[in-house]
């Protein structure tokens, strides 16, 4: 082989190995983008999942997020927010306005002695019933019982007026009612036991849905307002015309039928 020749050969040899050394230069270069594309991919989706774990982490939960749900209003009720509860005949020409709170021992206490007196005169027509729920002892205990209580009962009066009546009634039973600082009102399951006394909700899907996805949740928030709106300091309270019917201490609500007849009484005559 020539000198001449022998000098191409070599120059050929270093540009293929000049031109193999940029393509693997290239390939390198590629290599490291594609390792910190991925590595930032990594951490941005570390940084959303965490982002997205914080997010959900402050999303109110509960009766919290309670607040800002829409607001369902049960049929029967008029008002704003559907907050006026008033059961009995349209011909009544005065309405007794009850206070209580689902876990308050003494509105039981009251519904017990009382209760079936006070159904008895207003299917007579004697008075319209308007029932006002609070939730005060929630907030006292503390608990949910209340607020869910009262949500299962918005569920039972959108089912008839009558059915409202006999699920707060059973509710406030000996049988069912708890003791104050036991917040058994809180389990949906302990409600809808206590619902299948009443004929209307036994078996009564639309019912048990509605309590069991708090469909009116939000109404007893609204509902429970008019208690601290009106001013009330405790449950029960009787109101007529304004006037509160009280027993013969002239302090609480009356606690046996005949008191309360005989405060009543003073009240349509007022």
């Amino acid at each position: 082989m020539s000198k001449r020749n022998s000098q191409t050969a070599k120059t050929a040899a270093r540009e293929r190995l000049r031109a193999e050394r940029e393509r693997q230069a290239k390939r390198d270069r590629t290599k490291r983008q594609v390792i910190v594309a991925a590595s930032v991919v990594v951490v941005l989706a570390a940084a959303g999942g965490i982002g997205y774990a914080v997010v959900q982490a402050n999303k109110p939960s509960g009766w919290d997020a309670a607040k800002t749900k829409p607001l369902v209003k049960p049929a029967h009720t008029t008002g704003e927010n559907g907050t006026t509860v008033v059961i009995g005949k349209s011909t009544a020409k005065k309405t007794l306005t009850v206070y209580e709170d689902p876990r308050c021992p003494v509105c039981a206490q009251f519904e017990q002695a009382v209760g079936s007196t006070v159904k008895k005169d207003v299917d007579d027509g004697k008075f319209k019933l308007q029932y006002v729920g609070a939730t005060f002892l929630d907030k006292n205990l503390p608990g949910v019982g209340s607020k869910n209580a009262l949500s299962a009962l918005g569920a039972a009066l959108n089912v008839s007026p009558e059915a409202f009546v006999e699920f707060k009634s059973a509710m406030y039973s000996t049988k069912w009612h708890p003791e104050e600082t036991d917040d058994k009102f809180k389990d949906d399951a302990y409600l809808l036991k206590i619902a299948d006394t009443v004929p209307a909700l036994k078996g009564n899907a639309a019912f048990q849905k509605a309590v069991k996805e708090g469909t009116y949740d939000r109404w007893a928030l609204e509902e429970a307002k008019i208690f601290d709106k009106d001013g009330i300091s405790g449950t029960p309270t009787l109101k007529m015309d304004g006037k509160t019917l009280t027993g013969p201490d002239g302090k609480n609500a009356p606690s046996t039928p005949e008191d309360f007849n005989k405060a009543l009484d003073a009240a349509l005559k007022g």
